[in-house]
């Protein structure tokens, strides 16, 4: 007599072999499930993580399209007749004492034009490469399990890419070198700052992190010394870890992170003391004397920044930065076995409190920076100094990694939520409307990546023409040759000013081509 058991513990079996309909067929029904959203999400990962690689793979290969124009007539025939030391000797004594940026600028045009075109091939591939260890790095720190590298390949390159071309200044911020080195260069240096002093924690070994603390001090020197909007940013966010971080809080269990943030701020300090009591600095003051302090300077200020902010927040394509972060958090939350899933938060959390404060603080400090940059600007260069987008990117790579760290925060509680629910029909249609809002933000970058690529081949094969007249006339013999201005990025271009005595763009021209005068035709 054939025996059938009772259902008691998912044991189904029917006479002949066959199961009915239970634990078991959910089990593999969820499992289809979550499969088929891995496979989607990594195509739509995939889909963002090529289309904005393509786009800085465009923006790198624009460097080689790059012209002189503004700064770089100064700094092409310094850097050839002074010299790499000489041009950092002149920038302390007589522009404006950014010693580090000096050297750097002497370095890059220590070969006229040939630098400052791999420069934002450099710029591409150094920050894209930081933000994908930086990444993989946090969910180390969390204890995750690693997601597909495509999810980490996707939030990299579309951070990267809001950051160069979202802007209002795409020119500035990724083909104009002088912009580059004071603005851009300062924060992929900074990541990398950050990776290695990561780095030498994980070693275990004492001279490791006894050598980054003590390599943090000259690090923040020299970036004291070549941006003083990014000095100010900088300092705020470390300061702020090295609080949170005290190992009284319960977050660590030594001294090491805020040690090396207060070298960091320290060096920082210094770099920024040095630079605003050097000759050069004086000088540049006394051209441009400050405003003294006052309620209606304040409230200037408060104008522009929220002139800033309007701006920012009226591109809607930086929504993709916490929509890729989602994609990620969703990958994660796919990532953890099913028993798993009942997990509130990653282990390497700091407590709820603390972990609170860290979540409500970054878009107030960024907040805080941003206006610090903003009085700058404002003190600097009058009633336009804060449609510099330029000195934005110091601020502006911080919320483009907190919306995707909130994202990704956000996709993946949202994904164990429903994952526990066994609703694959919200899952499904979660990812899809986080990777519209993604694929619809590299979309939008297509067209000013299109409008930057017209603009500067126009300019460059513009440029080529002029430049091999101008050269034939100088080597004929003329002291005294045409030259028409080739606008591009918002930038001076030579012959602006209204007399020749104050056009300082002209009269480096003319020192470049080794004329005594240009001229328009």
């Amino acid at each position: 007599m054939s025996r059938t058991t009772t259902p008691e513990h998912g044991d189904t079996r029917l006479p002949g072999g066959g199961q009915e309909t239970g634990a078991g067929d959910a089990g593999s029904h969820r499992d289809r499930d979550t499969t088929g959203l891995r496979r989607a999400l990594s195509w739509i990962a995939l889909v963002v993580s090529a289309g904005a690689g393509a786009l800085l793979s465009i923006g790198a290969f624009l460097g080689l399209y790059v012209r002189p124009t503004s700064d770089d007539w100064c700094a092409l025939w310094k850097a050839r007749d002074m010299g790499v030391l000489g041009i950092t000797a002149d920038f302390y004594r007589t522009q404006n004492g950014r010693v580090t940026n000096a050297f750097l600028t002497g370095v890059i045009y220590s070969d006229d034009m040939r630098g400052p075109k791999l420069l934002p091939a450099f710029l591409v591939v150094t920050l894209g490469a930081a933000l994908f260890l930086l990444a993989r790095t946090a969910l180390r720190a969390l204890r995750l399990p690693a997601p597909p590298p495509v999810l980490l390949a996707a939030a990299a390159a579309l951070v990267s890419a809001l950051l160069f071309f979202a802007g209002t200044r795409s020119y500035q911020v990724l083909l104009w070198a002088p912009a580059t080195v004071s603005h851009t260069l300062p924060s992929v240096i900074g990541l990398w700052a950050v990776l290695c002093a990561v780095r030498a924690a994980r070693a275990g070994h004492r001279w490791a992190r006894t050598a980054a603390v003590v390599a943090a001090f000259p690090t923040g020197v020299a970036l004291g010394m070549l941006s003083e909007p990014f000095a100010m940013v900088a300092g705020i966010l470390a300061g702020t870890a090295a609080l949170l971080c005290l190992p009284r809080l319960g977050w660590t269990k030594d001294r090491y992170v805020p040690t090396w943030c207060a070298s960091l701020c320290l060096g920082l300090a210094t770099g920024l003391v040095l630079l605003t009591t050097s000759p050069g600095a004086r000088w540049r003051r006394a051209q441009h004397p400050r405003e003294p302090l006052s309620t209606e300077l304040v409230g200037e200020t408060f104008r522009d920044w929220w002139r800033v902010w309007e701006t920012i927040a009226g591109q809607g394509a930086y929504a993709g930065a916490a929509a890729v972060g989602a994609l990620l958090g969703l990958g994660l939350s796919l990532t953890l076995p099913q028993a798993h899933t009942h997990t509130q938060a990653p282990a390497g959390l700091p407590p709820r409190r603390l972990f609170l404060i860290a979540v409500l603080l970054p878009l107030p400090l960024i907040a805080l920076a941003s206006l610090a940059v903003t009085y700058g600007l404002r003190t600097g260069y009058g009633d336009v100094g804060w449609t510099y987008g330029r000195t934005w990117t110091s601020f502006l790579l911080p919320l483009l990694l907190a919306l995707c760290a909130y994202g990704t925060w956000g996709g993946y509680r949202l994904g164990l939520l429903l994952r526990r629910a066994g609703r694959p029909a919200a899952r499904a249609a979660a990812l899809v409307a986080v990777g519209a809002i993604a694929v619809g933000s590299t979309a939008a970058l297509v067209r000013p990546v299109y409008e930057l690529t017209t603009s500067t081949v126009v300019r460059a094969t513009a440029w080529d023409r002029q430049n091999a007249r101008i050269r034939a006339e100088v080597a004929a013999g003329a002291r005294d040759v045409a030259y028409r201005p080739l606008l591009i990025g918002g930038l001076t271009e030579p012959l602006f000013a209204r007399t020749y005595a104050r056009d300082w763009a002209a009269q480096c021209t003319a020192t470049y081509y080794g004329v005594d005068r240009i001229h328009r035709p």
